[in-house]
């Protein structure tokens, strides 16, 4: 039997041949990268439902093709009740509102925002733009450090692309994430962290994991 001819060999011809018979000399080709539409599959997908207090719905396409265990860690979350009872205890305008601390659920406004569920979750990057609707876990700006705090993005954001782990996106009810923007806030921090619903809390009533089809 003919043993396979070596790699050496094929390196050997491109030196006989000239270094732009096998391309080296070709202009690189740019990296051309995929939009969000081709990063997300057809579907149907699995979708979440956050009620909010006063406000109404806001609906979620799951997307595990982007990032599989975040949205494992939400679901398990969110079937065990964990979000009940949560409010967004951060909303900026125009950039995001951020919601999912346990601590939100105690009557001190002092803590919120430093709270999860005592473990971090894997970085899920990837090429995903930040646009509005989109909906991404917060994290401590260290690897790893993504537990159960999320947000949810208000406007086009491109500085959170690769950052953040973004796994899914607002679906229906976009305008109860633009009527949580508008409640009063207190924006300097005299009562808790600074852009904290104030003096009325914006109260997540529950999460609830609605299977695709």
């Amino acid at each position: 039997m003919r043993r396979p001819l070596p790699i050496l060999i094929g390196l050997a011809a491109c030196g006989l041949f000239g270094l732009a018979a096998c391309g080296v000399d070709e202009e690189p080709q740019p990296v051309v990268k995929p939009t969000a539409a081709q990063l997300i599959a057809a579907g149907p997908h699995d979708q979440a439902v956050i009620e909010i207090r006063k406000l109404g719905e806001i609906r979620l396409d799951l997307l595990p093709e982007l990032a599989p265990k975040t949205v494992l860690n939400f679901v398990k979350l969110a079937n065990d009740g964990f979000y009940d009872g949560t409010t967004f205890h951060r909303v900026i305008p125009d950039f995001m509102i951020q919601g999912g601390d346990p601590n939100s659920k105690d009557h001190d406004p002092r803590n919120d925002g430093e709270g999860g569920p005592g473990y971090g979750i894997p970085d899920e990057f990837s090429e995903l733009p930040h646009a509005r609707g989109i909906v991404s876990m917060a994290n401590y700006s260290s690897p790893n450090t993504s537990g159960s705090q999320f947000f949810i993005v208000h406007q086009d954001s491109p500085h959170l692309d690769g950052h953040f782990n973004a796994f899914g996106r607002v679906v229906e009810g976009i305008e109860v994430v633009d009527a949580i923007t508008e409640v009063e806030l207190d924006t300097y921090g005299r009562y808790g962290p600074r852009d904290l619903p104030y003096p009325e809390p914006v109260v997540i009533e529950t999460i609830r994991i609605e299977p695709a089809g």
